[in-house]
Order: structure tokens, then C-alpha cells, then sequence
């Protein structure tokens, strides 16, 4: 009894880092806001680059709020939707060269999103990682937290649900 060759190792991180980064370059808000995100295995971090703009409050200074409750909000909707593709680009139902070539699956959306402001962010490189609490075939619940120096010491945390894209194709 023959077995195939497993694909070399990177051939698959080149095939998973070139569909995360068609995923988030074909979303302008988050190429606005410089949003970035760093992948091992599975797991995504996302990475907002410090800039001037992202100032709210130049007397301290610290982050906008809505700057951070948006960062948050992006790594929850990236993670969820790379949770849901996952097993569809390993099994190669999920073709990569309609990603790279725009033909994205849809997005979830956005149902509520509770942000926590724990303390002022700094002005600073920000980190963020998701969990999927839940996913289900029309709805999901994410948790998302954010740090900067100390990932033990999260400077905003976040609660979202979900819509998620219908998947008939």
C-alpha cells in the first residue's frame, strides 16, 4: 500500500499566508487603518502599527477609542471568517487563486459589538487575538482583547455576535 507524498511545509504556509493576505488586502478599511496580522498555525494576531492619526487624545496622548474598538472589531471579523475558511482551504474545496483574484466568500457582519476600555492605550504598536466562542451555521460569538507591552495586561477587551455569510454556495 502507497502513500502520497505530503506537501512540503512550505508550500502550505505559502498557500495559508497567501490566502490570509488576500482575505484582509481586499478590505480598504483595514489597509486604512494599517491593520496587520501575524499567523501561526491557526491563530491570528492582528498588529495596528502605532501612527499619528490613531491619536484621540493628544494631551495624554492615547488611542482613539474608536480606534481601538475598530481594531478589535477587524480581528474578530478576521478570525472568524479564517476559523470558517480553514477547513475548506485545507481540504482544497477553497481554491487560491480565486482569492488572490478578488473572488472573496462573504464577510460576517456585524451584529453588536461590546468594547471594554480598560485603560488608556499608549502610544504604542497594539496586539490583538480573538477566540470563537461560538460558531454556528447563521451566528457566532467572538472575545477579543488588546495589549500593547504586556500581553497580560490588556488595555481594551471586547464581546461581538455575529451574522455569518450563508455557506450554500
Amino acid at each position: 500500500m502507497s502513500r502520497s507524498r505530503p506537501e512540503p511545509v512550505q508550500v502550505i504556509k505559502q498557500r495559508r499566508d497567501a490566502a490570509l493576505h488576500a482575505l484582509v488586502d481586499h478590505v480598504p478599511y483595514i489597509r486604512f487603518m494599517g491593520i496587520q496580522f501575524d499567523r501561526r498555525g491557526d491563530e491570528l494576531t492582528g498588529v495596528m502599527p502605532f501612527e499619528e492619526k490613531l491619536i484621540g487624545n493628544p494631551l495624554l496622548p492615547a488611542l482613539h477609542g474608536g480606534a481601538t474598538s475598530a481594531f478589535l472589531e477587524v480581528t474578530s471579523i478576521i478570525t472568524l471568517s479564517w476559523a470558517m475558511l480553514w477547513d475548506e482551504m485545507e481540504s482544497g474545496e477553497l481554491a487560491l487563486e480565486t482569492f488572490e483574484a478578488g473572488d472573496l466568500p462573504r464577510l460576517p457582519k456585524t451584529i453588536d459589538f461590546t468594547v471594554d476600555y480598560l485603560r488608556s492605550g499608549l502610544p504604542r504598536d497594539a496586539y490583538a487575538r480573538s477566540v470563537v466562542t461560538r460558531s454556528g451555521r447563521r451566528y457566532a460569538s467572538v472575545r477579543a482583547e488588546a495589549w500593547q507591552d504586556n500581553r497580560a495586561r490588556p488595555f481594551a477587551q471586547a464581546t461581538g455576535h455575529f451574522l455569518m455569510p450563508r455557506r450554500d454556495g
